[in-house]
């Protein structure tokens, strides 16, 4: 049996300066560093989150997403954490006892359903596990495939089980990047059941963009999408604000409230990178340019 690697020692994370970072960004990017495509080594990305927590736009990122296994290994991580359950609803309660016993700060706790054949049955156990684990923070649940009636039903229990979705909106497999219809679908599923969701995987810049081997989509897009079907727009205008390029006719939809008014509902995006979404944002004039960035 291969030993198990040492626990990594992450610096202590000093608290965010309050130097009066934009509230509607604050938490907008999950710090995803440790999964595909970016598969950066643990300690190197703990150790990263917690320097970074001195820099003028720390604020913009939230949360420290790792896999339930990792939990033994970042002891002593003093920022929230988002825990990817790696197995079914019957490994919800161990994690969460393991972050307990070592005083880590759980944030969210994210899960997919495993039982495509049943997805309903499977979050019903799901929010079954949860309770029975005392979950006190946000659970999302994300539900693989397109929009059909029966992930449709499974939104339906999501969301009587008050708990919240999380929507793939990438993959490093282009042909599996879900198209703007879906997206738009997805996210009309959950305005409609007045549901919050959490997006993970492709959305490290601000605007769709075209890479060779397809299109990737862009959490600009994703937030002013969700604000028109909340103002009570189509989804087929939710699909064409979704294929928008142009980053400075996003960020006019957005004004005068318009993130905030997203982000009632688009709570956070994972990615493995948080300075693209950082320039993008900054060279789009929705955050302050300032000199130190790095």
């Amino acid at each position: 049996m291969t030993p198990s690697p040492p626990p990594v020692d992450p610096a202590p994370v000093p608290p965010a300066d309050p130097s009066g970072f934009p509230a509607e960004w604050s938490g907008l990017v999950d710090d995803a560093a440790v999964f595909p495509p970016g598969d950066a080594p643990l300690h190197d990305a703990t150790a990263a989150y917690a320097a970074r927590r001195e820099e003028w736009w720390a604020d913009l990122v939230g949360s420290f997403v790792l896999r339930d296994t990792d939990l033994p290994l970042v002891r002593g991580f003093a920022g929230p954490l988002s825990v990817v359950v790696t197995g079914g609803a019957g490994q919800l309660a161990g994690p969460l006892g393991a972050a307990a016993r070592l005083g880590l700060d759980v944030a969210a706790v994210e899960i997919v359903v495993r039982d495509t054949d049943d997805p309903v049955g499977n979050v019903r156990r799901i929010d079954a596990a949860a309770r029975d684990a005392d979950l006190e923070v946000p659970l999302f649940i994300e539900l693989p495939g397109p929009p059909t009636a029966t992930w449709l039903a499974a939104a339906d229990e999501v969301a009587a089980c008050d708990h919240r979705l999380k929507l793939r909106l990438g993959h490093v497999d282009h042909d599996l990047v879900p198209d703007s219809a879906t997206v738009a679908a997805w996210i009309d599923a959950a305005l409609d059941r007045e549901t919050g969701f959490k997006a993970t995987a492709g959305l490290h810049r601000a605007v769709r963009h075209d890479p060779e081997g397809g299109g990737m989509h862009g959490f600009l897009n994703v937030a002013a999408a969700t604000k028109a079907l909340w103002d009570g727009g189509s989804v087929d205008d939710t699909i064409a604000v979704l294929e928008e390029r142009d980053g400075a006719a996003l960020a006019a939809g957005l004004a005068d409230g318009g993130v905030a008014a997203a982000r009632r509902w688009f709570t956070s995006f994972g990615s493995c990178s948080v300075t693209e979404p950082r320039d993008d944002l900054v060279a789009l004039g929705l955050l302050p340019h300032r000199k130190d960035a790095s």
